[in-house]
């Protein structure tokens, strides 16, 4: 079935499933969007408007997808709505939420065995837009399948599912059908969402309804194609992380070609080997960061009720829990927050959907149909859609070099030439305007505004606002 017709067809039916409740394989459908006010871990009411719920998407609304909605903080009417996927993929969109640009993160103190305390984020991107925050693809965060057939991922699927809940989404919100529009995200999301905008411009041309006021998208750290892991040991070199020798050698012998290499080649084997056992307990999100070992929720929980209750036996008195020095221990905290009856009873969580709630869930099978988005970055550069990319420039699993290289074969005049912008009046990273609406930035590690709240709100209050950085 075509996709285009299916929204059209099925827009009414979508206003339906918001409004009425039905059983579908077991689980109530609770109503399309709940306003919450409260939530367990923070102290009094929230002082903004978020929004939690479910809508249905495939050709059978066999996928419920699970988001978050929190208007702008400004003005909710004029300011733009920006719907943001996490990469992964498969990293819940509460990541992206209470770790990069959400109004709340988690209290940074030792657990206890107790509830994970929530605390107001300063430099939340809703200070200037409005946000719907999406758990897709399937099995990503809270959203789940009611079918067999809908337990499948693939690239093209997350694609059509996003530009189909957007415009059900906005169905159900019509006091948001005339905002400015912008799709955003990081990392493995810069292969989806310039397809996706490209799907939902092709969806305004054909005249599907809603029509969406699409402006441009945003991506940080993406990956575009399938060559970004061949500019680490470029990247590695420049950071003095190799020798200049060992950098000589896999240039000599693989031939540009680092970490693709054929494993005959006995030299460029040889030298990868080596490149390998030199970048060893490098945090490649943050090559400045401390690497900290994955966290077990479980055995974590057992050692807090053994610090709680001394005089139990518990089956395990070793146990160790994460450092809060640790960058990632509000990861820990999350999952305990997330897995508790009390905070999924607030969010509006359908009792039963889901099992245990994962930050990430990259164990999933999936399909890479899409291999590269550069094409779709030219198409889009072509019908004038505003782009602002950013990179944090201490990032080794997608490495500035690589989006500037791509970037760069657009082959498009520089507008505002390579240049400082800056925050507080300190430097913030550096930045690049093309022709073609295009902004490159630079500053921060591989999910930006994680390590540089202040600097990357900074940066996009002024993009939205058609200011130079």
């Amino acid at each position: 079935m075509n996709h285009m017709v299916l929204i059209r067809t099925n827009a009414f039916k979508a206003s339906l499933v918001c409004r009425f409740e039905k059983h579908v394989y077991f689980f109530q459908l609770a109503w399309c969007g709940s306003v919450v006010k409260f939530l367990p871990g923070f102290e009094g009411p929230l002082p903004f408007v978020l929004e939690t719920g479910y809508v249905g998407v495939g050709e059978s609304e066999d996928v419920q997808a699970f988001y978050y909605f929190i208007e702008s903080e400004k003005n909710p009417k004029e300011d733009p709505l920006m719907l943001w996927l996490t990469g992964g993929p498969g990293c819940s969109a509460l990541s992206g939420l209470v770790f990069e640009i959400g109004p709340l993160g988690f209290k940074n103190e030792e657990y206890n065995g107790s509830l994970p305390k929530l605390v107001l984020r300063p430099h939340s991107w809703t200070k200037v837009s409005s946000i719907i925050f999406v758990d897709l693809p399937v099995f990503t965060g809270f959203t789940y399948p009611t079918t067999d057939s809908a337990a499948q991922r693939s690239d093209w699927k997350l694609v059509h599912q996003v530009h189909q809940f957007l415009r059900k989404w906005l169905i159900d919100h019509p006091n948001f059908l005339s905002n400015q529009v912008y799709i955003g995200g990081d990392s493995y999301s810069g292969i989806p969402i310039p397809v996706i905008v490209q799907e939902i411009s092709q969806g305004n041309e054909k005249g599907v309804q809603p029509w969406i006021n699409l402006q441009g998208y945003l991506l940080g750290n993406p990956v575009t194609t399938q060559r970004e892991r061949n500019y680490q040991i470029p990247f590695a070199h420049g950071m003095a992380l190799i020798s200049d020798e060992l950098y000589q050698s896999l240039q000599e012998n693989c031939k540009g070609e680092y970490l693709n290499v054929d494993t005959r080649d006995v030299l460029c084997s040889r030298d990868v080997k080596s490149f390998k056992e030199a970048i060893s307990g490098i945090n490649s999100a943050h090559i400045l960061e401390p690497l900290c070992e994955p966290f077990d929720t479980e055995k974590s929980r057992r050692r807090s009720l053994i610090m709680k209750y001394p005089t139990k036996n518990f089956l395990n008195t070793h146990l160790k829990l994460p450092s809060m020095s640790c960058p990632t221990y509000r990861y820990f905290l999350c999952e305990f927050w997330t897995n508790d009856d009390n905070a999924r009873n607030a969010l509006h969580i359908r009792q039963g959907s889901i099992g245990k709630w994962s930050r990430c869930t990259f164990d999933i099978p999936r399909k890479t149909d899409i291999p590269s988005s550069y094409d779709y970055h030219v198409n889009l550069s072509r019908l004038g859609y505003r782009s602002l990319i950013y990179s944090g420039d201490h990032d080794y699993k997608i490495p500035f070099l690589a989006t500037q290289a791509w970037i760069r074969s657009l082959n498009y005049s520089i507008v505002d030439d390579w240049r400082q912008w800056h925050t507080n009046g300190q430097i913030a990273g550096y930045t690049r305007t093309y022709s073609n609406r295009m902004t490159f930035a630079t500053g921060g590690g591989h999910t930006a505004p994680e390590y540089k709240p202040e600097e990357c709100l900074a940066m996009y209050s002024r993009w939205l606002s058609n200011s130079a950085l």
